[in-house]
Protein backbone atom coordinates (compact mmCIF):
# COMPACT_ATOMS: atom_id res chain seq x y z
CA UNK A 1 0.00 0.00 0.00
CA UNK A 2 1.61 3.48 -0.72
CA UNK A 3 2.41 5.86 2.02
CA UNK A 4 -0.31 8.34 0.60
CA UNK A 5 -3.14 6.04 0.81
CA UNK A 6 -2.15 4.35 4.69
CA UNK A 7 -2.42 8.26 5.55
CA UNK A 8 -5.12 9.16 4.11
CA UNK A 9 -7.15 6.53 5.97
CA UNK A 10 -5.90 6.52 8.76
CA UNK A 11 -6.69 10.58 9.09
CA UNK A 12 -10.16 9.48 7.88
CA UNK A 13 -11.19 6.97 10.72
CA UNK A 14 -9.43 9.57 12.93
CA UNK A 15 -11.74 12.67 12.09
CA UNK A 16 -15.00 10.26 11.74
CA UNK A 17 -13.80 8.89 15.44
CA UNK A 18 -13.94 12.76 16.55
CA UNK A 19 -16.88 13.85 15.28
CA UNK A 20 -18.92 10.78 16.44
CA UNK A 21 -17.32 11.34 19.92
CA UNK A 22 -17.67 15.33 19.81
CA UNK A 23 -21.63 14.96 19.04
CA UNK A 24 -21.86 12.05 22.35
CA UNK A 25 -19.94 14.80 24.66
CA UNK A 26 -22.33 17.45 23.64
CA UNK A 27 -25.29 15.72 23.56
CA UNK A 28 -24.75 14.37 27.42
CA UNK A 29 -23.47 17.77 27.89
CA UNK A 30 -26.64 19.64 26.79
CA UNK A 31 -29.38 16.94 28.70
CA UNK A 32 -26.54 17.43 32.01
CA UNK A 33 -27.44 21.11 31.74
CA UNK A 34 -30.80 20.66 31.52
CA UNK A 35 -30.84 18.89 34.27
CA UNK A 36 -27.88 20.80 36.55
CA UNK A 37 -28.84 23.59 38.75
CA UNK A 38 -27.63 27.43 37.25
CA UNK A 39 -24.77 27.39 39.71
CA UNK A 40 -23.40 24.37 38.93
CA UNK A 41 -19.62 24.79 38.09
CA UNK A 42 -19.61 22.02 35.32
CA UNK A 43 -19.82 24.90 32.29
CA UNK A 44 -20.05 25.10 28.62
CA UNK A 45 -16.49 26.22 28.83
CA UNK A 46 -15.25 22.65 29.96
CA UNK A 47 -16.53 21.72 26.31
CA UNK A 48 -13.86 23.66 24.94
CA UNK A 49 -11.39 22.34 27.26
CA UNK A 50 -11.93 19.35 26.89
CA UNK A 51 -11.29 19.55 22.70
CA UNK A 52 -8.20 21.25 24.06
CA UNK A 53 -9.05 24.45 21.68
CA UNK A 54 -8.45 27.43 24.30
CA UNK A 55 -6.44 29.81 21.80
CA UNK A 56 -8.54 28.95 18.82
CA UNK A 57 -12.18 29.06 20.16
CA UNK A 58 -10.96 32.97 21.86
CA UNK A 59 -9.48 33.34 18.81
CA UNK A 60 -13.70 33.63 17.04
CA UNK A 61 -15.18 34.19 20.29
CA UNK A 62 -15.49 36.70 22.81
CA UNK A 63 -18.04 34.66 24.82
CA UNK A 64 -18.56 31.12 26.30
CA UNK A 65 -22.05 31.05 26.32
CA UNK A 66 -24.22 28.17 24.90
CA UNK A 67 -24.55 29.48 21.50
CA UNK A 68 -21.24 29.72 21.09
CA UNK A 69 -19.54 26.60 22.45
CA UNK A 70 -21.96 24.72 20.32
CA UNK A 71 -21.72 26.73 17.35
CA UNK A 72 -17.98 25.85 17.92
CA UNK A 73 -17.73 22.52 18.25
CA UNK A 74 -20.62 21.12 15.80
CA UNK A 75 -20.90 23.73 12.99
CA UNK A 76 -17.48 25.64 12.87
CA UNK A 77 -15.63 24.46 9.45
CA UNK A 78 -12.78 26.82 11.03
CA UNK A 79 -12.50 24.50 13.72
CA UNK A 80 -10.88 20.86 12.60
CA UNK A 81 -12.53 19.20 16.32
CA UNK A 82 -15.83 20.45 14.94
CA UNK A 83 -18.66 17.67 13.99
CA UNK A 84 -19.00 19.39 11.08
CA UNK A 85 -14.65 19.87 10.33
CA UNK A 86 -13.78 16.53 11.08
CA UNK A 87 -16.69 15.24 8.94
CA UNK A 88 -15.49 16.85 5.96
CA UNK A 89 -11.51 16.35 6.54
CA UNK A 90 -12.79 13.02 6.59
CA UNK A 91 -14.58 13.39 3.75
CA UNK A 92 -11.62 14.61 1.92
CA UNK A 93 -9.69 12.22 3.11
CA UNK A 94 -11.51 9.56 1.53
CA UNK A 95 -12.24 11.21 -1.39
CA UNK A 96 -8.79 10.15 -2.60
CA UNK A 97 -8.27 6.79 -1.76
CA UNK A 98 -11.80 5.98 -2.97
CA UNK A 99 -10.44 2.62 -5.23
CA UNK A 100 -9.20 0.71 -1.34
CA UNK A 101 -12.70 1.27 -0.39
CA UNK A 102 -15.90 -0.12 -0.76
CA UNK A 103 -17.69 1.85 -2.67
CA UNK A 104 -20.68 2.27 0.07
CA UNK A 105 -18.40 3.85 2.47
CA UNK A 106 -17.48 6.29 0.74
CA UNK A 107 -21.44 7.28 -0.34
CA UNK A 108 -21.95 6.97 3.37
CA UNK A 109 -19.38 9.22 4.23
CA UNK A 110 -20.57 11.87 1.34
CA UNK A 111 -24.19 11.70 2.83
CA UNK A 112 -23.65 12.30 6.12
CA UNK A 113 -22.02 14.94 5.94
CA UNK A 114 -23.88 16.67 3.22
CA UNK A 115 -27.08 15.93 5.39
CA UNK A 116 -25.25 17.16 8.40
CA UNK A 117 -24.46 20.32 6.51
CA UNK A 118 -28.17 20.74 5.25
CA UNK A 119 -28.98 21.15 9.01
CA UNK A 120 -26.67 23.57 10.13
CA UNK A 121 -25.06 25.88 7.95
CA UNK A 122 -22.38 28.21 9.89
CA UNK A 123 -25.20 28.59 13.18
CA UNK A 124 -26.90 26.96 15.47
CA UNK A 125 -30.55 26.42 15.51
CA UNK A 126 -31.25 24.81 19.13
CA UNK A 127 -34.34 23.51 18.36
CA UNK A 128 -32.65 21.44 15.45
CA UNK A 129 -29.39 20.26 17.89
CA UNK A 130 -30.26 16.50 18.80
CA UNK A 131 -31.83 16.15 15.47
CA UNK A 132 -28.36 16.88 14.15
CA UNK A 133 -26.67 14.82 16.59
CA UNK A 134 -28.42 11.86 16.49
CA UNK A 135 -27.93 12.14 12.58
CA UNK A 136 -23.66 12.22 13.35
CA UNK A 137 -23.61 9.35 15.86
CA UNK A 138 -25.63 7.05 13.75
CA UNK A 139 -24.45 7.80 10.83
CA UNK A 140 -20.58 7.26 12.15
CA UNK A 141 -21.61 3.89 13.69
CA UNK A 142 -23.34 2.91 9.97
CA UNK A 143 -19.93 3.40 8.64
CA UNK A 144 -18.26 1.54 11.35
CA UNK A 145 -20.53 -1.26 10.82
CA UNK A 146 -19.73 -1.15 6.96
CA UNK A 147 -15.88 -0.88 7.31
CA UNK A 148 -16.45 -4.12 9.73
CA UNK A 149 -19.01 -5.48 6.77
CA UNK A 150 -17.21 -5.00 3.95
CA UNK A 151 -13.98 -4.10 3.99
CA UNK A 152 -11.34 -6.98 3.28
CA UNK A 153 -8.70 -7.79 6.44
CA UNK A 154 -5.63 -5.89 4.58
CA UNK A 155 -3.65 -3.17 5.66
CA UNK A 156 -6.29 -0.83 4.68
CA UNK A 157 -8.68 -2.31 6.98
CA UNK A 158 -5.43 -2.00 9.69
CA UNK A 159 -4.56 1.73 9.32
CA UNK A 160 -8.45 2.28 9.52
CA UNK A 161 -8.43 0.57 12.68
CA UNK A 162 -5.53 2.09 14.12
CA UNK A 163 -6.50 5.41 13.39
CA UNK A 164 -9.65 5.11 15.17
CA UNK A 165 -8.10 3.54 17.85
CA UNK A 166 -5.81 5.84 18.75
CA UNK A 167 -8.58 9.14 18.20
CA UNK A 168 -10.82 6.98 20.95
CA UNK A 169 -8.03 6.83 23.53
CA UNK A 170 -7.65 10.62 23.19
CA UNK A 171 -10.87 11.70 23.75
CA UNK A 172 -11.30 9.21 26.91
CA UNK A 173 -8.22 10.59 28.58
CA UNK A 174 -9.60 14.11 27.56
CA UNK A 175 -13.29 13.41 28.55
CA UNK A 176 -12.08 11.97 31.78
CA UNK A 177 -9.52 14.57 32.83
CA UNK A 178 -11.48 17.34 32.35
CA UNK A 179 -14.82 16.27 33.37
CA UNK A 180 -13.85 15.00 36.72
CA UNK A 181 -12.05 17.58 37.72
CA UNK A 182 -14.76 19.37 39.42
CA UNK A 183 -15.64 15.89 41.12
CA UNK A 184 -12.54 14.77 42.80
CA UNK A 185 -12.66 15.90 46.44
CA UNK A 186 -9.61 17.74 47.35
CA UNK A 187 -10.10 17.04 50.83
CA UNK A 188 -12.26 13.63 52.29
CA UNK A 189 -14.72 16.07 53.70
CA UNK A 190 -15.38 17.88 50.37
CA UNK A 191 -18.18 15.76 48.57
CA UNK A 192 -20.09 18.52 46.03
CA UNK A 193 -23.82 17.67 45.51
CA UNK A 194 -24.98 15.87 42.42
CA UNK A 195 -21.43 14.05 42.24
CA UNK A 196 -23.28 11.07 41.18
CA UNK A 197 -25.09 12.63 38.32
CA UNK A 198 -21.77 14.44 37.11
CA UNK A 199 -20.28 11.06 37.36
CA UNK A 200 -22.85 9.89 35.44
CA UNK A 201 -22.45 11.89 32.80
CA UNK A 202 -18.80 11.17 32.60
CA UNK A 203 -19.90 7.85 31.56
CA UNK A 204 -22.60 8.56 29.32
CA UNK A 205 -20.21 10.81 27.60
CA UNK A 206 -18.34 7.82 27.08
CA UNK A 207 -21.68 5.57 26.16
CA UNK A 208 -20.79 3.27 29.20
CA UNK A 209 -23.42 3.67 31.74
CA UNK A 210 -24.99 0.70 31.39
CA UNK A 211 -22.10 -1.28 30.63
CA UNK A 212 -20.42 0.07 33.99
CA UNK A 213 -23.95 -0.86 35.38
CA UNK A 214 -23.54 -4.30 34.74
CA UNK A 215 -19.87 -4.82 35.21
CA UNK A 216 -20.00 -2.97 38.62
CA UNK A 217 -22.97 -3.67 39.82
CA UNK A 218 -23.04 -1.09 42.33
CA UNK A 219 -23.98 3.09 42.54
CA UNK A 220 -21.70 5.14 40.55
CA UNK A 221 -18.73 5.97 42.57
CA UNK A 222 -16.04 8.15 41.70
CA UNK A 223 -12.92 5.35 42.26
CA UNK A 224 -14.75 2.93 40.21
CA UNK A 225 -15.96 5.36 37.11
CA UNK A 226 -12.34 5.98 37.40
CA UNK A 227 -11.33 2.26 37.51
CA UNK A 228 -13.87 1.28 34.32
CA UNK A 229 -12.55 3.48 32.23
CA UNK A 230 -8.99 3.38 32.36
CA UNK A 231 -8.96 -0.30 32.92
CA UNK A 232 -11.88 -2.36 32.17
CA UNK A 233 -10.49 -4.61 29.76
CA UNK A 234 -14.27 -5.84 28.05
CA UNK A 235 -15.75 -2.07 26.93
CA UNK A 236 -14.91 -0.88 23.79
CA UNK A 237 -14.51 2.48 24.96
CA UNK A 238 -12.26 1.55 27.82
CA UNK A 239 -8.49 3.17 27.29
CA UNK A 240 -7.05 -0.42 28.41
CA UNK A 241 -9.51 -1.78 25.31
CA UNK A 242 -8.49 0.55 22.92
CA UNK A 243 -4.71 0.42 23.85
CA UNK A 244 -4.82 -3.46 23.67
CA UNK A 245 -6.27 -3.50 20.14
CA UNK A 246 -4.52 -0.92 18.82
CA UNK A 247 -1.53 -2.76 19.85
CA UNK A 248 -2.74 -5.92 18.29
CA UNK A 249 -3.87 -4.37 14.70
CA UNK A 250 0.20 -2.38 14.61
CA UNK A 251 1.37 -6.02 15.61
CA UNK A 252 0.40 -7.00 12.06
CA UNK A 253 2.01 -4.53 10.00
CA UNK A 254 5.47 -4.64 8.56
CA UNK A 255 8.33 -2.75 10.86
CA UNK A 256 5.90 -2.03 13.75
CA UNK A 257 8.28 -2.47 16.66
CA UNK A 258 8.85 1.21 17.18
CA UNK A 259 4.93 1.54 17.28
CA UNK A 260 4.39 -1.87 19.08
CA UNK A 261 6.95 -0.66 21.57
CA UNK A 262 5.34 3.26 22.66
CA UNK A 263 1.96 1.14 23.03
CA UNK A 264 3.09 -1.46 25.27
CA UNK A 265 4.59 1.86 27.40
CA UNK A 266 1.64 3.20 27.53
CA UNK A 267 -0.39 -0.19 28.80
CA UNK A 268 2.47 -0.76 31.33
CA UNK A 269 1.92 2.52 32.86
CA UNK A 270 -1.86 1.78 32.98
CA UNK A 271 -0.72 -1.36 34.53
CA UNK A 272 1.43 0.17 37.45
CA UNK A 273 -1.21 3.17 38.21
CA UNK A 274 -3.51 2.77 41.16
CA UNK A 275 -7.00 3.93 40.07
CA UNK A 276 -8.09 4.37 43.46
CA UNK A 277 -5.53 6.63 44.19
CA UNK A 278 -6.10 8.79 41.11
CA UNK A 279 -9.66 9.11 41.90
CA UNK A 280 -8.49 10.55 45.24
CA UNK A 281 -6.70 13.26 43.75
CA UNK A 282 -7.59 15.53 40.95
CA UNK A 283 -4.15 16.99 40.33
CA UNK A 284 -2.50 12.94 40.11
CA UNK A 285 -5.12 12.72 37.73
CA UNK A 286 -4.29 15.16 35.73
CA UNK A 287 -1.14 14.59 35.68
CA UNK A 288 -1.28 11.30 34.75
CA UNK A 289 -3.62 12.26 31.77
CA UNK A 290 -0.50 14.88 30.86
CA UNK A 291 1.73 11.63 30.60
CA UNK A 292 -0.64 9.91 28.71
CA UNK A 293 -1.49 12.27 26.36
CA UNK A 294 2.34 12.46 25.60
CA UNK A 295 2.57 8.94 25.12
CA UNK A 296 -0.16 8.83 22.44
CA UNK A 297 2.05 11.72 20.73
CA UNK A 298 4.75 9.11 20.43
CA UNK A 299 2.45 6.58 19.05
CA UNK A 300 1.21 9.00 16.38
CA UNK A 301 4.83 10.18 16.06
CA UNK A 302 6.09 6.45 15.84
CA UNK A 303 3.12 5.66 12.87
CA UNK A 304 4.22 8.80 11.39
CA UNK A 305 7.75 8.18 10.87
CA UNK A 306 7.61 4.51 10.29
CA UNK A 307 4.74 4.10 7.47
CA UNK A 308 3.91 7.88 6.31
CA UNK A 309 7.36 9.44 6.15
CA UNK A 310 8.10 11.08 2.75
CA UNK A 311 4.50 11.15 1.69
CA UNK A 312 3.97 12.36 -1.66
CA UNK A 313 1.09 14.82 -2.84
CA UNK A 314 -1.84 14.87 -2.63
CA UNK A 315 -1.59 15.00 1.24
CA UNK A 316 -4.11 14.31 3.96
CA UNK A 317 -5.88 16.31 5.05
CA UNK A 318 -4.80 17.42 8.96
CA UNK A 319 -6.21 20.41 10.55
CA UNK A 320 -5.01 20.05 13.85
Amino acid sequence: MLSRVAENLYWMARYLERAEDTARLVRVSRHLMLDFPGTATLGWSSLISISGADEIFDEYYTERDAASVLTFLCADRRYSGSVLGALSAARENLRTTREVMPREVWEEVNRLFLECSDIFSGTIDLRRLDDFLRVVIRGCQALTGMLDGSLSDTPARTFCAVGGYLERADMITRILDVRSANLLPRTPDDLTPFENLQWMSVLKSLSAYQMYRQHVRLRVRGPDVVRFILLNPQFPRALYRCLNNLHRKLYTLPRSTLACQRVTELLGMLATEDAAHLADSPDRLHAFVDELQLGFNRVHEAIQGTWFAGVDSPAPVVAD
